[in-house]
């Protein structure tokens, strides 16, 4: 078994292939001055850096090889290339998995360690798991610069994060404030947007939640009645929080509403506080919904809040940092846990006959991500930046053309997003991440209270305790500093990626030459929560854009469509496609993770459904190709092992083909040079005609980042062209076959070997960014026969191809004329099919018009070879060229493009009556199939629950149905004249 063996090779090879990679510099800007093609051009890009414990999925896969792919088409063109690694300090992630670790293992919280102590647990944990990320993306293949690795803790990138925030608060971007963030109970910390999951729900539902024993219900719509003040009468609100009412400081009414035109400005007295709510007015309040009457709770809901700070009402806090009820509850309360706590609100609502029913209400509900907890808005002071001004300029950016965005449809999104953006929160309550430069200033006999904090901040405690001598007017020695515990938001350390990995806030080397990227290329998912931020950023603090442009690819989904997550056990690690891996060791892994037990139970069961036989060893050009192959800047992306499967049988065909190659080159004297290679026969013609084509849809993909038109075409041109049609039509070349002198064979047979050559080596080159183990391998084979002076060492670094190259191969007529010759070649195999034909090769009429005569006469030889036919004899009826009399009465017949006969002759005759019947027999089952696919566009929301790559799949099975119906049709009328003439 070839292929077998040299898979198995192959992939002994990726071991070593990138640690010689990187041993000869070919990643390192450095590397560019060596190469004979280099130009006067920079290309830098940074890598989303994952979480550094974690471990890479597809999702990643696809950012590495989209990266990948253009970092080593651009270093092939002649580029200074820089592309840099890195990983995020994740700090809710990471802290979250050492935190359930630690109580695994130990028994132990958080809280029983110092904070020193704690910290350095987190950091024995990622220099344990920290080089798995870096592992993976070797195995995948990505020509990082591996000596310029950045992570996110390191002390200069923490000192650029201290830096940054110095100067955004010495700006007064930065500043301290009260205000209502996403708080994770279970966590103790406020989080950010990217970490909050909706999950949407019908009506009522029974969901776990951190830190309860039974489930909790949600989706209910609760109404009670808010008795009025000083009269009769009562105001009913609904919620579906009814916990949160003991927070109530106002009603809310819309100004327009007729039922409460009588009650502006009156109140209503809260039964369990005593306290008067103000009836209040304002638009934004939706009389349809509820009651019309909404209760206000500043200090729990986000609404509430803007709602407060318009009618200037206080805000109470109900429900602490824990998740447990506060003092201001009531004793009843204080101490209950939150969803605790709303069963008895209503319990005592319904004992003063308050309580006004409820029913099922669909919703929307905020999970953390990070612990499956249900979010609480929570007021708490925190540091927030302002957004305003950096977003418009961010916006201005993409409008004046200065940024790019792409695809193009995003900037649409940008626009929106950023023009209605609210400060951001960057405060974090963790102790793993940059902790807040900024320290808390007590002065000698002051009273510093919650509510008249004095804070400073500085690169250093001594330089803040100077800054507060200064502001404060006192001596040094006066002054207690305590740093604020909290840390950064992990989102504002990744916002200064692009220019704190090149050395800033010094002015390094790198930082002058590489700065601004030339891209960003990233998913889809991150438009705001870090390329927006990237952007503002690095406007900010270094005067220009961090890139030039934002690419987007679309997110991998699994092959029905869903997200990736553990819970569904698709979440599938790159190495595992590479080297496969059984079911029994996926399901391991499900059971080594962090997966709630009845999770877990689900996620085994999804993989013993989709993998019962695990999943085949793919290899790393597989996939990468596999990934490259999906149009990203659209719809998401469906993958399936499947796809992946048949990109190994590619590398297969390629392996076939340049063993192929070898062996003819080993008959044949060493191959001309490309540019003194000039075609002489009409096949040779058309195959350097097609590579030309090629190569310049694969400059057009690469320019306009369409990776999955260049990896298209490739695909096509050496399946399809390459081995199916010219491999197949020069083999009696090569053997030296033909009626022509000996000197003539042989001069065929060497411009045949020098055109296969080159086809080969030039698409190898081709392939290298997109399967770069597999092509270096091969690229190697071949190297002894080429004309280089010796210094070819790699093909990760020869010149990409260029049409330029290749203008001596360009024939336009061949490969527009060459189309005919297929569909000949087709109707011919089909007769022969249809005669059941095996071994026999008959003769083949066609019967034309002159001009399609004279291309079939060009392509003769090739059309006997692939039409496995004896002969082809020409007849022009309408005058003009034929080269013999009109075909045999007794032949199987065939139409080509409606006006072309094939007559194909067969010995002893031909059962015509047969021929009619396997053409009918064909007809009845291709219309049967073509009706069922009509039928299923013709459902009822075909257009909208489909997705476009299925529906243009569909499209194109019909229209080749309804051409294959046409052409039996065409036959059975050709034969039906032929018997009339016999």
């Amino acid at each position: 078994m070839f292929w077998e063996t040299k898979f198995q090779r192959m992939h002994r090879s990726c071991n070593n292939v990138p640690i010689w990679w990187e041993k000869q510099g070919f990643f390192s800007p450095e590397q560019h001055s060596k190469q004979p093609h280099a130009v006067d051009k920079y290309f830098s890009l940074c890598i989303p850096p994952p979480n550094v414990t974690g471990t890479l999925h597809l999702g990643h896969a696809l950012t590495v090889a989209i990266e990948d792919a253009l970092a080593r088409w651009r270093r092939m063109q002649g580029y200074k290339v820089l592309w840099l690694p890195g990983c995020d300090h994740a700090g809710i992630a990471t802290q979250s998995v050492v935190e359930r670790k630690l109580m695994r293992e130990q028994g132990k919280c958080r809280q029983d360690y110092s904070r020193e102590e704690f910290l350095k647990q987190v950091w024995r944990w990622k220099n344990q798991k920290g080089d798995e990320i870096y592992y993976q993306l070797r195995k995948l293949g990505a020509s990082l610069d591996w000596s310029r690795a950045c992570f996110t803790m390191d002390p200069g990138f923490s000192g650029a994060v201290t830096e940054a925030f110095i100067r955004l608060c010495d700006s007064g971007l930065i500043y301290r404030s009260e205000g209502l963030v996403n708080w994770s109970c279970a966590l103790e910390s406020a989080i950010s947007d990217i970490e909050v999951d909706s999950k949407e729900l019908s009506g009522r539902t029974l969901l776990s939640v951190p830190g309860y024993e039974q489930k909790v219900e949600f989706g209910i719509m609760v109404t009670f009645a808010y008795p009025l003040e000083g009269q009769q009468g009562e105001v009913a609100v609904s919620t579906t929080r009814p916990e949160t009412m003991l927070g109530d400081v106002a009603i809310a009414v819309h100004p327009d509403d007729p039922r409460y035109k009588n009650l502006h400005g009156k109140h209503c007295r809260h039964p369990f506080t005593e306290r008067l709510l103000p009836i209040v007015t304002d638009s934004m309040v939706d009389m349809a919904f509820g009651t019309g009457a909404v209760k206000v709770t500043p200090a729990h809901d986000h609404t509430d809040f803007m709602l407060s700070q318009r009618h200037s009402l206080p805000s109470l806090t109900v429900i602490g940092g824990n998740g447990i009820m506060t003092s201001d509850c009531g004793q009843w309360l204080e101490g209950v846990k939150r969803f605790d706590a709303r069963e008895r609100v209503i319990t005592a609502l319904m004992e003063r006959k308050l309580f006004r029913g409820k029913k099922e209400h669909p919703m929307s509900l905020p999970i953390c991500s990070r612990s499956g907890d249900v979010i609480e808005p929570l007021l708490k002071k925190q540091w927030f930046v302002r957004c305003q001004e950096m977003s418009r300029k961010a916006v201005q950016a993409v409008e004046e053309g200065d940024l790019q965005i792409i695809p193009h449809f995003y900037t649409k999104m940008w626009k929106s997003w950023l023009s209605n953006i609210s400060d951001w929160c960057i405060s974090r309550q963790l102790w793993w991440g940059h902790q807040i430069p900024a320290y808390r200033v007590t002065l000698e006999n002051s009273k510093d209270t919650e509510e008249q904090e004095q804070w400073v901040w500085g690169r250093s405690a001594a330089e803040a305790r100077q800054r507060a001598a200064v502001k404060f007017g006192v001596n040094p020695d006066a002054i207690t500093l305590t740093q604020d515990p909290d840390v950064l938001d992990t989102w504002f350390s990744s916002g200064l990626f692009p220019f704190a990995m090149l050395g800033w806030p010094q002015q390094t080397e790198d930082l002058k030459q590489f700065y601004p990227n030339s891209i960003l290329e990233t998913g889809s998912d991150l438009i705001f929560f870090w390329v927006a931020r990237m952007v503002m950023l690095g406007r900010e603090l270094t005067g220009q854009l961090p890139f030039k442009q934002v690419l987007f690819h679309s997110l991998v989904r699994d092959k029905y469509g869903r997200k990736m997550s553990k819970s569904l056990g698709n979440v599938i690690d790159p190495l595992d496609v590479i080297s496969g891996v059984s079911l029994e060791r996926l399901q391991e892994k499900v059971r080594e993770g962090n997966l709630d037990p009845r999770e877990s139970i689900v996620a085994m069961e999804a993989q013993k459904k989709d993998f019962p036989k695990g999943i085949p060893e793919c290899g790393t050009d597989a996939l990468r190709f596999a990934l490259c192959s999906y149009k990203a800047q659209g719809e998401d992306i469906s993958l399936s092992v499947s796809h992946v499967l048949s990109c190994r049988h590619f590398c297969n065909k390629m392996w076939q083909t340049v063993r192929f190659t070898l062996a003819t080159l080993h008959d044949a004297s060493l191959p001309t040079s490309l540019a003194e290679t000039y075609p002489l026969s009409s096949m040779d013609r058309w195959i350097c005609s097609r590579l030309h084509s090629t190569v310049q849809q694969c400059e057009r993909g690469f320019e306009s980042y369409e990776l999955h038109t260049v990896t298209s075409a490739l695909h096509s041109f050496w399946l399809h062209s390459l081995c199916d049609v010219y491999l197949e039509s020069i083999k009696p070349v090569l053997k030296g076959e033909g009626c022509c002198s000996e000197e003539q064979r042989d001069r065929e047979r060497q411009v045949a070997a020098s055109v296969l050559y080159h086809s080969v080596s030039i698409s190898l080159a081709l392939l290298s960014p997109f399967m770069p183990f597999l092509t270096e391998e091969l690229w190697q084979r071949l190297l002894p026969y080429t004309d280089s002076d010796g210094t070819s060492r790699s093909l990760c670094v020869q010149p990409y191809p260029k049409t330029s190259q290749l203008e001596h191969w360009c024939f336009p007529k061949e490969e527009a004329d060459f189309s005919l010759v297929e569909e000949v070649v087709r109707v011919a195999r089909l007769l022969r099919a249809q005669c059941q034909l095996t071994k026999e090769r008959p003769d083949l009429w066609a019967v034309c018009a002159p001009d399609q005569a004279e291309t079939l006469l060009r392509f003769r030889s090739a059309i006997c070879t692939l039409g496995r036919i004896s002969a082809l004899h020409l007849h022009c009826p309408e005058g003009g060229f034929t080269d013999s009399p009109p075909p045999p009465t007794a032949s199987a017949v065939g139409v080509v493009d409606h006006s072309l006969c094939l007559h194909l002759s067969v010995q002893n005759g031909i059962n015509a009556d047969k021929q009619r019947a396997l053409l009918s027999q064909r007809r009845e089952k291709l219309a049967s199939k073509l009706n069922q696919a009509l039928a299923c566009t013709q459902k009822p929301n075909y257009t909208e629950k489909v997705p476009d790559k299925v529906r243009k799949d569909t499209e194109n099975k019909i229209a080749a149905m309804e051409q294959e119906l046409k052409n039996i049709e065409d036959q059975l009328l050709a034969l039906e004249d032929t018997r009339k003439e016999v």
